[in-house]
């Protein structure tokens, strides 16, 4: 693993299917027209830069940074970001691939001016909160609320 090419680099439509596949390791099943609608989000958000991110080695997408600026919302006034989706896939995990995206995504998010980086963890996956504790996230201020529609 060390003596192969780890490229950081923008999201691009192209990543589609090895983001839909590196997903499906993860939950089971292929999420493609969720996944080809939130690439679209991401590339047409004319109003947003484009935070999220990629990781090439040997030129095969291995994992995958999804995340938004934000400035104002929610009544915040400093730009914040949000990452909302994060894989890699299963034969890269535990080489450092996950952490070298995420100091990427930092690293762009504080040249873009933002303050705070959020993101959601289930209360029980352990192994999802052990990964965001070793790289410096810790519990927010901020309450998330729910409403569970009858």
């Amino acid at each position: 693993m060390a003596d192969q090419k780890r490229v950081m680099r923008v999201l691009r439509q192209g990543d589609l299917d090895a983001i839909v596949a590196i997903d499906a390791f993860a939950t089971g099943e292929p999420r493609r027209e969720y996944y080809e609608r939130k690439i679209a989000g991401i590339l047409n958000r004319a109003a947003n830069i484009n935070t999220s991110i990629v990781c090439e080695i040997d030129g095969k997408v291995v994992g995958f940074v999804m995340g938004y600026v934000f400035f104002g919302e929610f009544g915040i006034a400093d730009g914040t970001a949000t990452i909302d989706t994060i894989g890699v896939h299963p034969d890269f995990r535990h080489f450092g691939v996950a952490a070298e995206m995420l100091d990427q995504f930092m690293m762009n998010m504080k040249a873009a001016g933002v303050k705070k980086v959020y993101t959601l963890v289930n209360w029980d996956d352990f192994a999802l909160e052990k990964f965001f504790k070793a790289n410096k996230f810790a519990p927010s201020k901020r309450i998330n609320l729910e409403y569970e529609l009858p």
